[in-house]
């Protein structure tokens, strides 16, 4: 990976859906775009842990994999032409009358007339099993991109958060089969989705916590602790899904107004540095909603009221799309 001098109009920091999104949008309104991303892949959050999961809250869509969603949002990015700038991280960022110049931690340095910070909960690491240290890649994931790899193998899934629940529910068809393990007897997940779940022949087991993991290898069965009380059962695979850490990493030293992880915007989207905007999931203000939704309609309201900034004789409402086919 070589550093390299880059010289853009909106600079998109995050390429989950907010950031594809916005990159469209930008490109739509006659941007230069780069998009800068920790990640090998497109897709933030979703490309990493949920490709085949069933999303249901985006309009237009009953419902949709995030693999096909992201997929569509690439193809609708592409239309923009932007550069890609992935596996970095943006590492500094200055500010002045011009513009801002963002570093990353590979030596590029981005010249933007803006910036629009849509890196979700920012960089991210899975909370650890106690007793699965040992196993990790050995019958112990944390996140799960593919079903096939579980078929006909007993699955424990640990947890008690959307996640959880999302995976015990899509891997019931096809595994031989499943085991919630989670240590209250209250939940996390959408009720909606824990209705399914219990109707669905996977084995809710509460107040409990896998205290031992076995096998010659790869793992082969599990001990799980009920209030002091241990059995053991097979399981060929086990689904850490305890959440995980989030980390705004250096965003945070950047003079960002900063609340509880996330950043502070105003209505227009606009943190309070003139030129840096943010939408999705890191953004706060009174009232929000992280849902991939909401991050679409920031990201063109984050779009248009850079386009004045990008460039002072422009409009904040550019008219319709459906008025240029």
């Amino acid at each position: 990976m070589t550093a390299q001098s880059v010289d853009t109009d909106l600079l998109v920091i995050g390429a989950g859906p907010t950031g594809l999104f916005a990159t469209y949008y930008a490109g739509f309104r006659g941007m230069r775009v780069a998009v800068v991303d920790s990640l090998p892949e497109l897709g933030g959050q979703i490309t990493a842990m949920y490709p085949e999961k069933a999303i249901l809250d985006v309009a237009g869509f009953p419902t949709v994999k995030g693999r096909e969603l992201v997929e569509g949002l690439v193809e609708q990015a592409s239309t923009a032409e932007p550069t890609y700038l992935l596996e970095r991280t943006a590492a500094s960022l200055t500010e002045d009358a011009d513009g801002v110049t963002v570093g990353l931690d590979d030596g590029t340095e981005v010249r933007a007339k803006a910036v629009l910070i849509t890196a979700g909960i920012g960089k991210f690491s899975p909370r650890p099993l106690p007793a699965g240290e040992d196993w990790i890649g050995r019958g112990l994931e944390f996140f799960v991109p593919s079903f096939q790899p579980y078929a006909g193998k007993d699955v424990v899934i640990v947890g008690g958060g959307d996640s959880a629940f999302d995976w015990a529910l899509h891997l019931e068809p096809v595994a031989a089969s499943i085991t919630l393990v989670h240590r209250r007897d209250a939940f996390r997940a959408h009720e909606r989705t824990v209705e399914a779940v219990r109707a669905s022949r996977v084995e809710i087991v509460t107040k409990a916590e896998v205290s031992a993991i076995h096998g010659n290898g790869t793992v082969e069965s599990v001990d799980i602790t009920v209030e002091g009380e241990t059995t053991t059962r097979p399981a060929q695979a086990i689904v850490a899904a305890l959440g995980f850490v989030a980390d705004l990493g250096p965003i945070q030293q950047w003079g960002i107004e900063v609340q509880k992880r996330h950043v502070v915007v105003d209505p227009s989207m606009r943190t309070n540095l003139t030129r840096v905007f943010a939408a999705g999931d890191i953004t706060e203000y009174p009232g929000k909603v992280r849902l991939i939704a909401v991050g679409f309609g920031e990201a063109a309201t984050a779009v248009n009221n850079a386009a004045v900034v990008i460039d002072p004789s422009a409009h904040v409402f550019p008219g319709h799309s459906s008025e240029g086919s």
